[in-house]
């Protein structure tokens, strides 16, 4: 379809200035567009039908909403519309700008109300160049979504990089049982208070475990004793409340992921990296940032997993598994957001190190891989649980370049 030729019904041509915004409440579909009829040019609302006979369906004519409409825009004109007061609305007619082919491919893939995705049997159709760059785009696209969240917690911290990066980090370290619990965690420790408690692991772990409610134990060990009046000597010296933080859960969860080790992980990469935002925002390749997560915890869990329990001595490192986690969902969202935050439009460092993160498996990205060989590495992964929950759930097949190319074919 042509936009240098479009025409109302009435053989009136249009010429489009600015398309307005999309209404995603009640009222017209799209709000402040700009447009020539004729030789008028027209400022305000464009309503969307199927039919312009829904206008009346709808009860528009009745609505006052709906008086500063410019341009009814429907796939098929099947009788004049008015206004409230009388006065015709130009109608733009699209099914005789649509090509037969298109309309006809739009028409089965929408149509595969069986399917997981509508493309899955036509998908290998689209050439490999069309897919790639779709993925790169859907995985900047689901950073920019990412950089939404963080920049919130900025203006929450007043720009204080660190204390947003300490938040993100618990809330990953947490994973999806103990996410809110750790981030609620994080945030009731004041992040001057973290930094002042850098020096000595032990002050870390009095601190996370104490504000957790993990040291409320019977637990009898001097390490645990110490624990327990460390906290009480800083909850007091920095005025600590637990109001707010929510409980953390052991109930199916493998010992590696309990709370208690994965807590005592934090506090121990904390004591080592009193500059730990400047090494992540430093690091330009993937094994810079491994070696910022080497390290273990404090000796005691390297023989239990919680207070109570005595277990066989292992060390507690964290996994190269569990550090592509982090890289993933926490360390990368926030070389984003400060490469965006300071207006560096190079990204190309952070797309570099998810091409050498392994693929990433879950439920919805082995279901994509049945359909069509993509990469194998972590920005696949992340790009198709963007592509799944954002276009394919919501059967947006209009806005994603694997859709349109599948309209566009002539067969």
């Amino acid at each position: 379809m042509s936009l240098k030729s479009l025409q109302t019904t009435t053989q009136e041509p249009i010429i489009l200035k600015a398309v307005g915004l999309p209404n995603v409440n009640s009222g017209p579909d799209f709000f402040n567009a700009q447009l020539s009829i004729g030789t008028q040019m027209w400022a305000g609302n464009v309503e969307i039908h199927v039919k312009s006979s829904d206008w009346y369906v709808h009860h528009h004519e009745t609505d006052a909403a709906y008086d500063s409409v410019i341009l009814h825009v429907v796939w098929e004109h099947n009788m004049d519309v008015f206004r409230k007061d009388n006065s015709p609305i130009p109608t733009l007619e699209l099914k005789n700008y649509v090509l037969p082919h298109t309309f006809k491919n739009y028409t089965s893939l929408l149509s595969q109300k069986q399917s997981w995705i509508p493309c899955e049997s036509s998908i290998k159709e689209v050439d490999e160049f069309t897919i790639n760059h779709w993925i790169e785009r859907l995985y900047l696209e689901r950073l920019e979504a990412k950089y939404k969240a963080i920049e919130t917690q900025l203006n929450e911290s007043k720009q204080d990089w660190e204390a947003v990066l300490f938040w993100q980090l618990a809330k990953n370290f947490g994973l999806k049982v103990n996410g809110e619990a750790f981030l609620s965690v994080s945030k009731s420790i004041k992040f001057s208070v973290v930094r002042k408690s850098q020096h000595e692991v032990h002050l870390l772990e009095a601190l996370f475990f104490g504000q957790a409610g993990l040291l409320d134990t019977e637990a009898q060990d001097r390490y645990i004793s110490e624990l327990k009046n460390t906290y009480e000597f800083l909850k007091n010296k920095f005025s600590l409340s637990r109001v707010g933080v929510v409980p953390v859960q052991f109930f199916r969860l493998r010992p590696p992921n309990f709370p208690t080790i994965r807590l005592g992980q934090l506090a121990a990469l904390y004591s080592r990296s009193s500059n730990l935002f400047s090494r992540i925002i430093e690091a330009q390749s993937l094994e810079q940032l491994y070696a910022v997560f080497e390290g273990s915890t404090s000796k005691f869990w390297d023989t239990h997993y919680t207070f109570q329990k005595h277990s066989k001595s292992t060390p507690k490192t964290l996994t190269k598994a569990f550090i592509n986690l982090l890289i993933i969902n926490t360390i990368i969202p926030m070389k984003f957001a400060f490469n965006k935050f300071n207006r560096h439009s190079n990204q190309e460092d952070i797309v570099e190190i998810m091409r050498k993160i392994p693929l990433e498996h879950n439920s919805i990205v082995d279901k994509f891989y049945t359909f069509y060989a993509f990469g194998k590495t972590a920005l696949e992964s992340q790009a198709l649980l963007q592509l799944k929950q954002n276009y394919c759930s919501k059967n947006k097949c209009l806005q994603c370049a694997i859709g349109s190319a599948l309209l566009n074919r002539n067969s």
